[in-house]
């Protein structure tokens, strides 16, 4: 790396840090504010920058006299400028097929010259400063309302190809990754399967927040209707579930709603039959305490099915869809022998949220029941108007 190259890898990286941190990179960062950077790195560009070589990065631009030579790669130095230039979100295969001429890096690097041939030769030609700050910021925009303007109205997976490959084209990424359950993915071909791993993102001192295998994607802006279609699945222990999640981030620090197909039997010391049902959840993020749960409904109790084993045809193919209308969220569920059956709602909320993310998962919490597969063999998402 140049001389130019490292002023400016060390003026992107000042800030980078300070779009995270609000603050100045003025010593070098713990693996803490590593880990938070490269979350919050990950989260808005979809590309992935180890906490290692971050907090290394860090030694090595506040003390180049005495700390280990770093060389940082162009792909690095891109995804720093897509995070600090506000760039559309993509993953290191679209980022290949697309962008592979890294061009992020460049803007930022032409930008930071320009500014340093302006302030070293003390020229003060307002309209040469303006052009330097203005036209960066129009080729963003450019691309940014290129890339939404692409946004597909409606998206729909049927699961035909579990390829991680095909998945992350199509725009799913994968958190907190399983890899023997993942490897187990495509168990019945034309479907998805999840397994119930042990893991949730409640707030609890006791655990740390994770789902594992969680698949997401990025929403589109505005409102849309999103729907899951379940194969078979009957949750038989406690905490088992699956459905759909919202999130205002990947990390579990926002805010989020949830919506299952799930089991239960405990109630608080109530004798009461177990039960499987539909469980609607929200949570306001980090620091507001436990979540609150806007919708439980029954569909099915143990003892019933034990009398009448037909019953349990009814969930042969179930199906979960969420709502969006600016701040209401609907939610409605659909069961029976047939894959045509009517969704009835379950219930309507209001909830100030702008959830960026969507994703499907399985899980039993922090509970002792057993893994069992979760078929997930159709998805959709549409764009809706919002009136």
């Amino acid at each position: 790396m140049d001389e130019l190259d490292f002023l400016a890898f060390a003026a992107l990286f000042k800030e980078a840090y300070k779009k995270c941190f609000g603050l100045e990179l003025d010593q070098p960062m713990t693996e803490t504010e590593g880990k938070i950077f490269c979350n919050k790195v990950l989260d808005q560009t979809g590309l992935f920058m180890g906490w290692k070589s971050v907090k290394n990065y860090s030694i090595f631009i506040l003390r180049p006299e005495t700390a280990k030579p770093e060389n940082p790669s162009t792909a690095t130095m891109d995804t720093l400028a897509r995070y600090v230039l506000s760039a559309p979100y993509t993953t290191e295969i679209q980022r290949k097929d697309n962008e592979a001429h890294l061009p992020y890096w460049f803007l930022y690097r032409e930008r930071f010259v320009t500014g340093s041939k302006v302030v070293g030769r003390q020229q003060y030609n307002k309209v040469g400063l303006a052009a330097a700050l203005i036209i960066p910021v129009v080729i963003v925009l450019l691309v940014y309302f290129k890339f939404y303007d692409r946004l597909p109205a409606a998206y729909t997976e049927n699961f035909k190809n579990t390829d991680e490959s095909v998945l992350a084209r199509d725009g799913w990424f994968v958190k907190s990754k399983d890899t023997l359950y993942w490897k187990k993915r495509d168990s019945i071909p034309g479907q998805l399967t999840l397994y119930t791993l042990r893991g949730d993102y409640w707030p609890d001192p006791s655990f740390k927040p994770d789902i594992r295998n969680l698949m997401l994607r990025k929403l589109p802006p505005g409102c849309f209707t999103a729907e899951v279609h379940l194969n078979n699945f009957i949750p038989t222990q406690e905490w088992q579930q699956a459905g759909i999640l919202l999130l205002e981030d990947t990390v579990f620090t926002g805010k989020s709603v949830r919506m299952s197909l799930a089991f239960n039997n405990h109630f608080g010391g109530h004798k009461m039959p177990s039960e499987i049902y539909v469980q609607v959840i929200s949570s306001l993020g980090n620091g507001f305490g436990k979540p609150e749960e806007l919708a439980h409904k029954p569909f099915f109790y143990l003892d019933s099915i034990k009398n009448n084993p037909e019953q349990m045809k009814n969930l042969k193919n179930s199906a979960l869809r969420i709502e969006k209308r600016g701040n209401k969220f609907r939610f409605l569920y659909s069961s029976g022998v047939n894959e045509n059956g009517a969704f009835g709602e379950i219930v309507t909320r209001e909830f100030d949220m702008n959830p960026k993310y969507i994703g499907i998962f399985a899980l039993k919490g922090f509970t002792n029941a057993a893994v069992v597969p979760v078929r997930f063999k159709f998805f959709r998402i549409t764009s809706d108007p919002c009136d």
